[in-house]
């Protein structure tokens, strides 16, 4: 079995669903439930035996320890984080605790849980840690593209506090040979994301009518990787990366950030009709630019092609479809997130599941 944290966000939650899709492997699903850990993401998985959640806090030393004790799991996989840059500039003392001091104290509990295996055990366990490609810092229009031998450039507190992260992994590889694996990927998108991010604030704020609020000129670049994407090239490196290495992961999809709003909206008004008196393109709201926005992301992922074989399999075309029509059909979801009904959910059907 693997110990998956934060297996409830969007990306974690998407992680565990294409698990499952490919092995009957356990996982033990550790989430503190902040705001954007929803296990609505996983009731399909309600009555089956091969996900057992535990709501906690990868800070909770003494938790996580008697977790890895009682379950033993052969993998660690670390996606609990603090992920939104704009909360982080406005509260980033959040992002320091989870995302340096809690992964901190986890890696302290796996690599005291590493030191009792057997040699072959040791030599077979990974703790691998996801984290961004925003660690890099900002590149300018015809820059090349990151690679994982990239200066780290952090211009935000939540990139700052990934970077910390990534180096006290790498660390802990370093100083004590713990085999770890570190995965950088770009923007994600697809099912389930929390409604702060660009592409599902975009979709629910135009089926609702509501300005859609773009930074700047709305130039900024970043590439984009399908969520589920994503979850196979994290199942492949942690399948066969070697111990100590990183990993970019990329969509090979730029786009600003502008022309992202525009499919948006061009694909809403093809699935699902236009308004009535207005065109979905006339919400688009040029706002003030956030403080530090970085001009353009890139991700080189030549180097996961070629030494794991892996590649995306979505286009942005093919997976901003899939994306948009995922939450037409799924409105219910999102406004359930909205309202925070869900969490009346959660204390109904798991309250006696929390430890």
């Amino acid at each position: 079995m693997i110990l998956l944290t934060g297996g409830a966000g969007f990306i974690g939650s998407n992680f565990v669903l294409d698990w499952f899709s490919q092995t009957d492997e356990t996982i033990i699903n550790l989430d503190k439930l902040t705001y954007a850990g929803n296990l609505q993401n996983l009731v399909s998985l309600n009555e089956d035996t091969r996900h057992v959640f535990v709501q906690g806090d990868i800070g909770d030393r003494e938790r996580v320890s008697e977790l890895i004790v009682q379950y033993r799991p052969r993998a660690v996989i670390n996606m609990a984080a603090e992920s939104h840059v704009d909360r982080s500039i406005l509260g980033p003392e959040t992002f320091i605790q989870t995302n340096i001091v809690g992964t901190f104290r986890l890696l302290e509990a796996v690599h005291d849980y590493w030191k009792t295996l057997d040699a072959s055990s040791k030599k077979e366990f990974r703790f691998l840690h996801v984290s961004t490609d925003e660690v890099y810092g900002s590149l300018n229009k015809n820059a090349p593209a990151f690679t994982e031998t990239h200066r780290y450039q952090p211009s935000s507190p939540y990139s700052a506090s990934k970077a910390s992260s990534d180096h006290l992994v790498n660390a802990y590889h370093r100083t004590f040979g713990l085999p770890t694996l570190i995965t950088n990927c770009s923007n994600n998108y697809g099912p389930y994301q929390f409604p702060e991010k660009l592409i599902p604030l975009m979709i629910t704020n135009a089926l609702a009518g509501k300005p859609l609020p773009v930074y700047g000129d709305g130039k900024q670049i970043r590439d984009w990787l399908y969520v589920t994407d994503h979850c196979s090239a994290l199942r492949r490196v942690l399948e066969a990366g070697e111990p100590g290495d990183i990993y970019n992961i990329g969509g090979w999809n730029e786009k600003p950030n502008i022309e992202i709003v525009r499919t948006i909206c061009a694909l809403l008004e093809e699935l699902s009709g236009s308004p009535s008196n207005y065109s979905y393109l006339d919400l688009i709201t040029h706002v003030k630019d956030r403080p530090g926005h970085d001009t353009r992301y890139a991700i080189d992922a030549r180097k996961i092609e070629r030494v794991l074989n892996w590649k995306p399999g979505e286009t942005f075309e093919t997976g901003i479809r899939k994306t948009v029509q995922w939450y037409l059909d799924h409105q219910e979801w999102v406004t359930n997130v909205k309202t925070g009904a869900y969490r009346e959910w959660i204390e109904k059907n798991y309250s006696e599941q929390r430890s």
